[in-house]
């Protein structure tokens, strides 16, 4: 009996070294640290570390790569001890991960978000939660302007990705108000492109439509991308942990929104690769889903590997955004690490207990397989 059950278990074990991994095993790859975001002195009226010193470090929020493979982020005011006042710092890296400069983002509010290189001007485009605003920062004078204000409809608007349509107008989610604004390349006063307030548009992009409903993370509408051919606008609603659909016609004007997929675990971020799959960061669940056109998960990236004796973060701990370096080979990840009841969340996260002990903040990267 025993000869007999050893010589099926060696079959079975034979047989599997044959046909190898199961078809579709995902291989989660090598998560290393690409930069640390240095500590700073925070400038401006108020300007504090939440623990009284003289300098501090903070959390990062939004991640964006220039087109000669310089990446950008911003402080989004939390660290482990509570919550930065002052103006925001932005960080400028180099391609190896060095640190080229970093500065005040004069006027801003501590909380920036999503970021994104314009193309057609040079210059920084960064989305103020705080103030509701998108700043245009001038990366040769560090000067920083107002490029678009957001409307008070419904509430204080939540801006907090953005994106461009092939003819440069800018998108620019708003994570309160559950909508979708829009500029020309230039800014100035922006039309609400898709919202709930909007006549036959519907609500799918709130975080809260159900009074008295709270829904963690409380941010609907949140990262923001294009398909491949411009004919249809992604949205992430943290909240419902969905990804929303716009299509959008030949004349830029959407269509009806719907729900492509659900089950993500408070999906953020998001890019697009060429061939149209969907990068999605999970904050909640601290990894990348990455959808297929059809709605199918096709990989997971990533995942929580610990701290460091230093308190440094390995892996993804509350990754926030994502973007491929400019030949695609590389995806830069914005740790956050938010600790949510800083944030004003009554709750506690699955996390919020490893935030508390991180002491250094940093962008990860991840190599991207030919096969991805």
């Amino acid at each position: 009996m025993n000869r007999v059950m050893f010589g099926t278990a060696a079959l079975a074990w034979l047989f599997v070294l044959c046909i190898g991994s199961p078809a579709g095993a995902w291989d989660r790859g090598d998560v290393v640290n690409f930069a640390t975001i240095p500590a700073f002195t925070p400038s401006g009226l108020g300007a504090a570390c939440p623990n009284g010193a003289t300098a501090c470090t903070s959390g990062i929020e939004g991640v964006t790569v220039g087109p000669d493979g310089t990446v950008y982020t911003a402080s989004a005011g939390f660290n482990s001890d509570g919550a930065l006042s002052g103006y925001s710092e932005l960080f400028v890296f180099a391609r190896d991960g060095r640190l080229v400069e970093h500065f005040p983002i004069v006027g801003s509010s501590p909380h920036l978000l999503g970021l994104a290189f314009q193309r057609s001007s040079g210059n920084l485009l960064i989305c103020d939660l705080g103030m509701g605003v998108v700043w245009k920062v001038d990366l040769g004078s560090h000067k920083s302007t107002v490029f678009m204000q957001a409307p008070n409809v419904t509430t204080f608007p939540g801006l907090n990705a953005l994106t461009f349509d092939k003819a440069g107008n800018v998108y620019v989610s708003d994570s309160f108000q559950g909508a979708i604004w829009k500029t020309g390349p230039g800014g100035g006063n922006p039309t609400a492109w898709y919202a709930p307030f909007n006549l036959g548009q519907n609500n799918l992009l709130l975080p809260t439509p159900n009074t008295g409903q709270l829904l963690v993370p409380p941010f609907g509408a949140n990262g923001v991308e294009f398909n491949n051919e411009g004919t249809i606008l992604f949205v992430m609603n943290t909240a419902y942990h969905s990804i929303v659909e716009i299509p959008v016609d030949a004349f830029g004007n959407p269509g009806t929104a719907k729900t492509f997929v659900t089950g993500i675990n408070a999906p953020d971020g998001l890019a697009v690769d060429r061939d149209d799959n969907l990068w999605v960061v999970a904050n909640q669940e601290d990894e990348i889903v990455v959808v297929d056109p059809t709605g199918k998960v096709i990989a997971k990236r990533g995942d929580f590997n610990g701290l460091t004796h230093n308190g440094s973060i390995k892996g993804f701990l509350f990754p926030a955004s994502l973007a491929f370096s400019p030949n695609g080979k590389t995806l830069y990840v914005s740790n956050f690490a938010l600790n949510l009841p800083f944030a004003g969340v009554p709750e506690i996260a699955v996390d919020s207990a490893w935030t508390l002990k991180v002491k250094h903040y940093n962008i990860a990267k991840i190599r991207v397989n030919d096969r991805d």
